[in-house]
């Protein structure tokens, strides 16, 4: 009951910063006509509506909701890899197409903005890599348009590439950043449990499939870099906890490009090298995995600078053309914070407390670890932020640790002769623990998790403070975003905050027009 009402603080509070931006947003939008946003804090604007898609977003939501706890707790791994993309898939989907199939798909990418634009400008692709950085500026010749210029060119090759394989159009290019944006939530399962174990995995995954993100993944590209950089910390993830190299030397190669789809993914440095803090005992049994790592990531990067575009200098150009536009008239004393209320709806009142309780968590086990090194080590003490199996700890007899079932739910332990306690297998995974307050049982797999979610919260903060990120952060944060979403498992009563979860992105759907 303690716990609950500090969530609930945490999402009254999340919830008057986001009204907060909204009113103070509407003065100096009137006042001074600078936000260049029509619905601040977010790119949108008010234009209530139904379309094709509601019914089916209702029926999804539901779906999830009142079958997914049970799903998720029976399946097979694999299969809830499947279930989940698919189930994100049709949310994603049912939710931008609320908006029809032009206006919410097909046409998304294809506005002056957009990637589609200078399709026909990529005839001979190496020659425009060479001139790329030449139609930057506003005021170059036959300039970029915002979203070619403020990217490196893999964005706008991607579509290029898709069109010469017969995928051509606004239509072809949403579905691909629907049906692999839809993918990130898969990757971040997977990392998830290697991390942390798959009892916390579990609990995610429906968090994963009804965020409220998915409104603007369905349709931006930024949705489709979000699964590129998920999937480069899902490789490795994955090597650090025992994989083959390989999945290091995949990983790699994910990060460069992620490098040469946003100038903003450098930050998931932050979050690579929190996955490589969590699994440095697997690197320290081989550390041929870094240099898997950096072999990887030098691919992309070489092949574009063979071709001749050169990113450093693209980058110290686009941060003249930022200012050249909106970027440079827009206040950095109102978004440096607003587009954290931004976050707010983009993430959900569900994922707010549970980053509350991830940052407690966090608190809690730096105490104890203080405490633990100053009366030294004693036997039967949890592992704190060790990576490698992800299995939880096992409780004392008489500890009074409690388990959490994949809906989250606790269940009580019962005292066996052998062991201490009893507890209730599930097939395919094991059990962990969850200390009762006072108990001094630490729960390595929580705090493991709350670890890596963090991590993704001071690369969010980072590129927040940078003030290259002015508005229109609901979709340009998408790859940091994906990775809050996960700390929605350490809350109680699941179906609760999925309903929340699904009430908010159904009414900022079906309330505003956004512009992704």
């Amino acid at each position: 009951m303690h716990r609950s009402r500090h969530d609930l603080h945490a999402v009254l509070g999340a919830a008057l910063l986001v009204v907060a931006a909204a009113l103070i947003g509407r003065h100096l939008r009137a006042r001074h006509d600078n936000l260049f946003v029509d619905w601040p804090p977010l790119y949108a604007r008010w234009e209530p509506h139904v379309g094709p898609g509601t019914p089916a977003a209702i029926l999804v939501a539901a779906a999830v909701v009142l079958h997914g706890p049970p799903l998720v707790a029976r399946l097979p791994w694999r299969a809830l890899l499947l279930a989940v993309w698919a189930a994100a898939t049709a949310w994603t989907f049912s939710l931008a197409w609320i908006d029809g199939w032009y206006r919410g798909i097909a046409e998304r990418l294809t506005s002056r903005y957009e990637y589609l634009r200078v399709i026909d400008r990529f005839q001979d692709i190496p020659a425009t890599l060479r001139d790329f950085t030449h139609h930057i500026l506003l005021d170059s010749p036959h300039h970029w348009p915002p979203h070619t210029a403020g990217h490196p060119p893999a964005a706008t090759v991607t579509f290029v590439l898709l069109d010469r394989v017969g995928l051509g159009g606004g239509g072809w290019a949403g579905m691909w950043c629907i049906v692999v944006g839809a993918s990130a939530g898969v990757a971040a399962l997977i990392a998830v449990r290697a991390l942390a174990g798959e009892d916390l995995a579990r609990r995610a995954a429906l968090f994963l499939v009804l965020a409220p993100a998915a409104v603007w993944v369905g349709v931006s590209a930024d949705g489709y870099f979000a699964a590129v950089a998920a999937w480069a910390v899902a490789l490795l993830a994955l090597a650090v906890t025992g994989r083959s190299p390989a999945w290091a030397a995949g990983s790699g190669l994910l990060f460069g490009l992620a490098l040469y789809l946003s100038y903003g993914l450098t930050l998931f440095a932050v979050i690579g090298c929190a996955v490589l803090l969590l699994g440095r005992h697997g690197v320290r049994r081989k550390p041929v995995l870094l240099l898997y790592l950096l072999a990887g990531l030098l691919v992309v990067p070489a092949v574009f600078t063979a071709l001749g575009f050169n990113w450093w200098e693209a980058y110290h150009i686009l941060v003249e053309r930022y200012y050249q536009g909106a970027g440079g008239k827009r206040p950095y004393g109102y978004f440096v914070w607003a587009n954290l209320a931004g976050t707010v709806l983009v993430v959900g009142l569900a994922t707010v407390a549970g980053l509350r309780r991830s940052v407690a968590e966090l608190i809690r086990g730096a105490g104890e670890a203080l405490r633990a090194r100053r009366r030294g080590p004693e036997p039967g003490t949890g592992t704190g932020l060790q990576g490698g199996s992800g299995a939880g700890t096992v409780p004392p007899a008489g500890s009074g640790a409690e388990t959490l079932s994949p809906a989250g739910t606790a269940v009580e332990t019962v005292p066996r002769a052998e062991t201490g306690v009893e507890t209730v297998p599930r097939a395919e995974t094991g059990v962990e623990t969850v200390p009762r307050p006072g108990t001094g049982v630490e729960a390595a797999p929580q705090a493991r998790l709350a670890f890596l979610v963090c991590a993704a919260l001071v690369a969010l903060l980072a590129a927040d403070l940078s003030g290259m990120s002015k508005a229109e952060t609901e979709r340009i944060w998408l790859p940091f975003t994906v990775w809050l979403l996960p700390a929605a498992a350490l809350l109680p009563r699941p179906r609760l905050w999925l309903t929340a979860q699904a009430v908010l992105a159904l009414l900022l759907n079906h309330l505003l027009l956004t512009s992704w």
